[in-house]
């Protein structure tokens, strides 16, 4: 059973009753280029404008962030190796052998779900989710439960069976946007997913891997297509700002997604890139720098980011973007601010494969660029796991950077109830998500 320093759990209880915190943003205006809007932010003050929020956020993250160093500090090797994985799972219904034996030798920090996993009645997805999560706790440090997560996005990306309502498009609200205004649009965004996150929360999903934050532009919309929110930047980012703080409420950890974006190719079918310049690439990636700087008072962070497999040449010509530090280091976390989740993609799409790297190696290299959790389908699950600890233990991946990439994890699953136990942890924690309450 984990323990934790009883006075910083009891600091951790007293602030999940604080108020959000403030801070000053400064207005946007837009302006039309090559056919799609360009954000550019009007200087109506000094840089503390853009400072303020990230500094009331450090505060507020501070607390979560040391319970979740500790607990990533009492892990050993085996455990914070397996704490990185979001692994799929074989079947549907029951949890079978072959997936117990798995999980037993790997509790992964998350499971994937698709289709297959969920086209069953409400109850025994209810059950099957219920039997997954509970496993996973107990095989590991018991009271760390598995984030569960789905994509349900809306539209055609819609993995549930009977029962489980379909969102609308992220397109559709972009028409809807245009036709009666931004402001009903949001409005609808908004209540669509914090009715459907308490959904599929009753169900036991945790985490959705959306909203896709990919404004469209004539080189991506053939792969993104409904996908988007449309061509508009600053629709896209409030879009998804909306959808974020409507799951949330529901207790629902957000994935944004694809960073920086995406051309007009597959990552699911070859390797792609992004033939823009710097200005055009930050342009790009602007709804995610947006939301990643927004005011804590709009209760919109993001718990996690997908980094996208695609090649962002003006930031790193040499390296997918999921595997370069120029990017997620650099970029991500050092310029834009980003503290949450940095997910990786499926690493054993040809956009990876074509790189000339397997999935094991490939795995490794990202963990060290940057990324702090990646998916595995379940065939690969044990032998990704031995090749993340015999990284650790040749020195190709160092524990710092795991046990860093294992505190965030941990500090998003403290934010969204999923550890649990005895002492005082436990009542802050279960504290947290009472009434569906989350900290923001």
């Amino acid at each position: 059973m984990i323990r934790l320093n009883p006075a910083l759990c009891v600091f951790l209880i007293l602030s999940a009753f604080l108020g959000a915190c403030s801070g000053t943003w400064r207005e946007g205006r837009t302006e039309r280029s090559s056919g799609y809007e360009k954000e550019i932010v009007q200087d109506g003050g000094s840089a503390a404008a853009w400072d303020a929020p990230l500094a009331a956020r450090e505060s507020r993250y501070a607390l979560l962030r040391g319970c979740a160093a500790e607990l990533a500090a009492a892990m050993d090797d085996r455990f914070l190796a397996a704490q990185v994985i979001m692994a799929g799972l074989d079947g549907k219904d029951r949890l079978s052998q072959v997936m117990q034996d798995i999980y037993r030798a790997v509790p992964p920090g998350a499971i994937m779900l698709f289709r297959y996993n969920l086209d069953s009645e409400k109850a025994l997805v209810r059950a099957l989710l219920a039997e997954c999560s509970a496993f996973v706790a107990e095989a590991g440090m018991n009271g760390i439960y598995p984030f569960m997560a789905v994509d349900h996005e809306g539209g055609e990306v819609h993995r549930f069976g009977p029962g489980v309502e379909r969102l609308p498009s992220a397109a559709s609200y972009g028409e809807i946007a245009r036709k009666q205004g931004s402001g009903e649009a949001l409005l609808l965004v908004e209540a669509d997913a914090r009715r459907s996150g308490q959904e599929i929360r009753a169900l036991g999903i945790t985490m959705n891997l959306a909203p896709v934050a990919e404004f469209l532009t004539p080189e991506n919309k053939a792969f993104l297509a409904e996908r988007s929110y449309g061509s508009s930047g600053s629709f896209t980012q409030d879009a998804a700002a909306a959808f974020i703080r409507g799951m949330a409420a529901s207790g629902v950890a957000c994935v944004v997604k694809h960073f920086p974006g995406n051309s007009s190719g597959d990552p699911h079918r070859e390797r792609i890139s992004l033939s823009l310049d710097r200005e055009s690439l930050d342009l790009l990636a602007g709804p995610f720098a947006g939301l990643i700087k927004a005011p804590a008072s709009q209760n919109c962070r993001p718990a996690g980011i997908m980094i996208s497999h695609s090649i962002a040449a003006a930031r790193d010509p040499l390296r997918n973007a999921s595997l370069s530090p120029l990017i997620i280091r650099d970029w991500l976390r050092g310029e834009l601010g980003f503290e949450g989740i940095a997910l990786g993609d499926d690493f054993s799409m040809p956009a990876i494969a074509l790189s000339g790297m397997g999935t094991e190696e490939a795995v490794v290299a990202a963990l060290e660029a940057g990324i702090d959790m990646v998916m595995v389908w379940p065939r690969d699950i044990v032998s990704v796991h031995k090749a993340i600890v015999s990284a650790l233990d040749s020195g190709a991946l160092s524990r710092e950077r795991l046990r860093e990439a294992v505190t965030r994890i941990l500090c998003e699953k403290l934010r969204f109830g999923l550890v649990r136990g005895e002492g005082p942890s436990a009542v802050s924690i279960s504290l947290s998500l009472e009434g569906n309450r989350v900290f923001n």
